[in-house]
């Protein structure tokens, strides 16, 4: 009988113990950990680029619909007659309705999720440019770039996050960081496709600006046709009280079931945490422990602008053309050139940011778009003629410097370090601070140009550039490699320290930490 029990005995030490426990309502199987095989890790990673490159659209048709009225406000100038204070208007139109869209996004995505709410976005778009494409005159021009803004605005806050909740810790940065590249990818289309149009002929000759905007209808279908077969976040799954569909997104976009299960107890933890210390509201951003993330996100987003990078794509043939002094065909040339740039480097920033860090990287980088940025000004400052080629190599250098730096992080830390009692509005307001940002220099930036010089008016630019480095030194922690839960238990426990370039908390799960897998029932 003795040899029978221990028999038993060790058999049973053989079998996994499983644990039950019940989120919500829903009963979750805890199993022992398992080791993730190799064709598991290469099916997640797969699911995860095919989220990611779909949702990036968005930054495609961001970055196409606002760089293409560099290469076509000069075509509908010479159609309408219209003076440089009208073209500001018209280029900052798009950027006001991106201030709406990005208020109003983020109250869309909290009721109905981020990938309804995307898809709302592509249908905006898809409106718009074709609204835009049929405009008669300059007036009406204005009015459909205000309504495709609105698409604009909530796509640059939404689409990041969305990314940011879908991707593992070790992967968000390159993952969300597809958006600045898409964002890249668009903008040196809008180029590419102004130098075909150039090639039909001079601005007074024709009217071919209206397909140059209108084609840009196809990505924003293809992207509403994407997003209705995509996976909603399974933050906003858990928040809206369905753990078992959140599980089972986490089962589809992580390796095994280990890595899926601790990930939801991690993200129901926080919500529970959350449920119960939240305020309800707007009134939820007042919280003091809150107050660092978004001094640090709301910071970068205005530096992001205020840079001149953004400002320098839209005037780009306006700057080169009318106060450089370039030929029309240079013109056009460096302005896709200047795409190119912003495209390669993007692309850089997104294979370094989690490699080097994200505070690294702007510090290492933001130096350099300083100086370069100041050396384009000193030149217009020194003399009326400087050197062509010299003056644009300067141009391109801080391009560089900027879309491998303070771009490809800007975006990043927005879908990353807000917690998620606030971060739907967290994120509103970190896309108005940037597209208000955005709206004031454009609006102001061919009069500032006429009024200071174009030499002085860089120069101040540089000095912005400069002040986003002493901001980042004292106000950005570095959050490679943390889970969004680690990010915000560290605004929880005071530990969100930018001098000392960390942050320093990992979330508990309930009752024990649990590492492990799960099979739901």
């Amino acid at each position: 009988m003795s040899l029978e029990k221990t028999t038993i005995s060790r058999r049973r030490s053989f079998i996994p113990r499983l644990r039950r426990r019940n989120l919500d309502g829903y009963e979750m199987v805890i199993s022992p950990p398992e080791k993730a095989t190799r064709d598991e890790k290469q099916s997640a990673g797969r699911n995860v680029a095919i989220v990611a490159l779909f949702a990036a659209l968005g930054g495609m048709l961001y970055g196409y619909d606002t760089g293409i009225i560099s290469g076509a406000l000069p075509k509908m100038s010479a159609q309408w007659g219209i003076d440089h204070t009208r073209q500001e208007i018209v280029t900052a139109a798009i950027l006001a309705g991106a201030v709406i869209g990005a208020l109003v996004g983020g109250s869309l995505s909290k009721k109905l999720g981020r990938r309804k709410t995307i898809f709302i976005i592509a249908c905006v778009f898809a409106v718009g440019v074709l609204a835009c494409a049929l405009a008669v005159d300059a007036w009406m021009m204005t009015v459909c770039r205000l309504f495709l803004g609105l698409a604009v605005g909530a796509c640059s806050q939404i689409v990041p996050t969305y990314i940011a909740e879908l991707a593992p810790p070790q992967r968000r940065g390159a993952m969300v960081t597809f958006f600045n590249i898409a964002i890249g990818v668009g903008i040196f289309l809008a180029n590419l496709v102004s130098v075909v149009a150039a090639a039909g002929g001079t601005p007074e000759a024709n009217s071919n600006w209206r397909w140059m905007i209108g084609i840009a209808v196809f990505p924003a279908l293809v992207l509403a046709a994407a997003m209705l077969q995509l996976p909603e976040t399974p933050r906003w799954l858990i928040e809206n009280g369905t753990v078992g569909k959140a599980r089972v997104v986490l089962r589809w976009m992580r390796p095994n079931r280990t890595a899926a299960v601790e990930e939801t107890l991690q993200i129901w933890a926080i919500s529970q945490q959350e449920t119960k210390d939240s305020r309800g509201g707007w009134a939820n951003l007042t919280q003091r422990w809150a107050r660092p993330a978004l001094i640090a996100g709301l910071g970068i987003a205005a530096f992001t602008q205020l840079s001149g990078l953004e400002m320098m794509i839209y005037y780009s043939h306006t700057i080169l053309g009318t106060a450089a002094g370039f030929g029309a065909d240079l013109v056009v040339w460096s302005g896709l050139g200047i795409a190119a740039v912003y495209l390669i480097f993007t692309a850089v920033g997104e294979r370094l940011v989690d490699v080097v860090g994200r505070r690294r990287l702007m510090l290492t980088l933001i130096p350099g778009s300083t100086v370069f940025l100041f050396g384009f000004g000193l030149m217009f400052v020194l003399t009326d003629h400087p050197n062509r080629y010299l003056t644009l190599a300067l141009m391109l250098a801080y391009m560089a410097c900027n879309a491998a730096g303070l771009q490809a992080v800007g975006w990043l830390l927005g879908s990353e370090l807000y917690p998620l009692s606030i971060r739907d509005r967290a994120t509103s307001l970190h896309a108005v601070a940037l597209w208000g940002s955005n709206l004031v220099l454009t609006l102001t930036a061919l009069s500032t140009i006429d009024g200071l010089g174009l030499g002085p008016a860089f120069v101040m630019y540089a000095g912005f550039n400069l002040l986003s480095f002493v901001f980042v030194y004292f106000a950005v922690p570095e959050t490679k490699g943390h889970s969004l839960e680690d990010i915000e238990q560290s605004l929880r426990d005071g530990t969100f320290l930018p001098l000392r370039g960390n942050i320093a908390s990992r979330v508990g799960l309930p009752d024990n930490r649990i590492t492990a897998g799960a099979a739901a029932d």
